[in-house]
């Protein structure tokens, strides 16, 4: 089973992503893989293989991450931020996780996460997630 994974990270965490998809560089190789601009540059490069390469995250690639998820299209996110950094686009994170436990995909944000999640054998085999039913929500009458 081939898993979609997203892969973004801060500028001050962007080497320990690196050095980190470089450790699990034959799962990435079996995965397709998006990422956030500067990061899946840096990932193409270092780890020779192909990143589908969206935005830089503050000029619209975190939303862009976040709408693939919503159309059921990324299945994992590593997501290495930094939390002691100030952060112009703030709330465009905010959105993005949450998007994240909205639709019910594995979130890391830090390498250890990271790291369970792909020692996981769920991550290889035939998982299906439970998929949320909005179909109430979507069917409200609005007054």
């Amino acid at each position: 089973m081939t898993r979609r994974i997203a892969l973004i990270a801060h500028d001050n965490k962007k080497r320990e992503l690196i050095e980190w998809s470089k450790f699990n560089r034959e799962t990435m190789l079996k995965s397709e893989v998006f990422a956030t601009g500067t990061t899946g540059r840096m990932l193409e490069n270092e780890l020779g293989m192909k990143v589908k390469c969206l935005q830089s995250g503050p000029l619209g690639g975190d939303q862009q991450i976040g709408a693939l998820i919503a159309e059921g299209r990324i299945d994992v996110l590593v997501f290495f931020w930094d939390p002691l950094e100030p952060l112009p686009h703030d709330q465009d994170i905010k959105a993005l996780l949450r998007l994240a436990v909205v639709w019910n995909i594995p979130v890391a944000c830090n390498r250890a996460t990271a790291d369970f999640i792909f020692a996981s054998p769920l991550l290889s085999n035939d998982y299906k997630r439970k998929m949320p039913d909005f179909q109430e929500y979507n069917s409200r009458k609005i007054e």
